[in-house]
């Protein structure tokens, strides 16, 4: 028995250093790579008409911000299509004000009306794509919450002409803690460690939030015909690219703020759903998100219980669990500093500095004390993120923006339920809204 308990101890203690280590190295690949991009942005050029098009239900935190940063892109040839379900939608009179306050930008607004075998966003992406003018060269696509730095549509321009083999190219979030709750400080570290996965090239995954694509080949996929009937605009995108063997690529660059406040339960119920989605739409990516995360978290819950048993009973060297545990430590404290450094670097414009320019009037408090919990105690915002893939093993329903989905196998969409709350309160970056107006995809 002891015997047994040193081999699947020390099993479990070698894999998981394994993969720690490799963590660290992508890691500090993924800072290189960082910096090397946005060193180069303000050189970047780019011809060719481009629509933005932008899905909007409710109203955002900071929304205002938002809607005013993608009027004010540093990109002369580009219109704005905002996409709504409906005309009453709250979004759509902060539309019409930033509209009216940029009326040298050409805008307008398109109303989807109400999903009925798809979710909402993919149904207000197709009626926005629907009929696109000849002249379109690019598509880019951006949520409702997302602040995009003034070089944000040019960047995302010029990487997609760089090379005719790149179809699609892709930013990230870097969320904006509201308050220094602990459930902010989860989120934040669990999307931290995400972002730090992506380098140049992203193995075709894209992140709807902040995205491009060439007309070309938005139509030789059939992106809009393979959203029908679907829920994830993203992962079918990157399944239908990934398909046809075109290539994604990330750009630092194009990686947007987003201002979030949660409570404990929503960090769980977000985390769940973005890996149910994933179940659905990229099963072998949702079978290595488990794996790693359950990896990771047996890591620590086992050298937790083998310190026990050691001091306790003796059945193993307590040196050995206690050393384990230090050397995971150390590592996750060097890949929480090595992402974070991003924020600030001595001579140089760093990555989140300028993408927090785009949201403004942020109170620096709650980032500051993410930054700090992502560095000294990220483990837990790695098992706060494997409890919510555990999560998404079971079940098959859904809910974004007071819209409850139900997946059938493979991701088609078989029931669409509404319970829409009144609208909250006039935007304010500063309000803290309900939670079923919270961002959730």
């Amino acid at each position: 028995m002891e015997l047994l308990a040193w081999t699947a101890y020390l099993t479990l203690a070698l894999l998981a250093l394994g993969q720690a280590a490799l963590l660290a190295l992508q890691t500090w690949e993924h800072r290189r790579y960082a910096r090397s991009c946005t060193r180069r942005i303000g050189d970047l050029t780019a011809r060719g008409r481009a629509a933005v098009l932008a899905p909007c239900k409710g109203l955002d935190v900071s929304m205002a911000e938002n809607l005013r940063a993608l009027f004010c892109q540093d990109y002369a040839d580009y219109e704005l299509v905002f996409i709504v379900e409906s005309d009453d939608d709250p979004a759509v009179e902060a539309i019409r004000r930033a509209m009216a306050e940029h009326p040298e930008v050409d805008a307008r607004i398109v109303v989807a009306g109400c999903a009925t075998d798809c979710g909402q966003k993919v149904h207000n992406l197709r009626a926005g794509t629907a009929g696109l003018p000849q002249h379109i060269e690019y598509l880019a696509f951006v949520d409702s919450d997302a602040g995009p730095r003034p070089e944000w549509l040019r960047t995302l321009v010029a990487r997609l002409a760089e090379s005719d083999k790149t179809a699609a190219v892709t930013g990230y979030r870097w969320l904006l803690p509201e308050r220094p709750t602990l459930a902010n400080c989860l989120l934040y570290s669990i999307n931290s460690g995400v972002m730090a996965l992506f380098g140049r090239s992203s193995h075709y995954l894209v992140w709807g939030g902040s995205w491009g694509i060439r007309r070309e080949a938005f139509e030789a996929i059939g992106l809009r015909e393979a959203w029908a009937g679907t829920l994830s605009d993203d992962l079918v995108a990157t399944r239908e690219l990934r398909r046809a063997g075109r290539r994604v690529r990330f750009e630092p660059g194009c990686v947007v703020g987003s201002p979030v406040d949660y409570s404990l339960a929503d960090v769980f119920r977000f985390v769940r759903r973005q890996y149910l989605v994933g179940r659905n739409y990229a099963p072998d990516w949702w079978l290595f998100g488990l794996a790693a995360t359950t990896l990771s978290a047996l890591a620590w819950l086992g050298n937790l219980a083998a310190i026990a048993v050691s001091w306790a009973h003796g059945v193993l060297p307590l040196w050995l669990p206690l050393g384990v545990t230090a050397v995971l430590y150390a590592l996750s404290v060097q890949r929480g500093w090595v992402r974070q450094s991003l924020i600030g670097e001595r001579g140089r414009e760093s990555l989140l500095q300028s993408t927090i320019r785009a949201v403004p009037e942020k109170d620096s408090r709650p980032l500051s004390a993410a930054v700090r919990f992502d560095i000294w105690a990220n483990p837990l915002g790695a098992l706060a993120g494997w409890l919510g893939v555990l999560g998404s093993l079971v079940g098959r329903r859904i809910t974004w923006r007071g819209i409850s989905y139900r997946m059938l196998p493979g991701g088609r969409i078989s029931a669409v339920e509404r319970r829409d709350a009144p609208a909250p309160p006039a935007d304010d970056h500063k309000t803290h809204r309900p939670a079923a107006y919270r961002k959730a995809g």
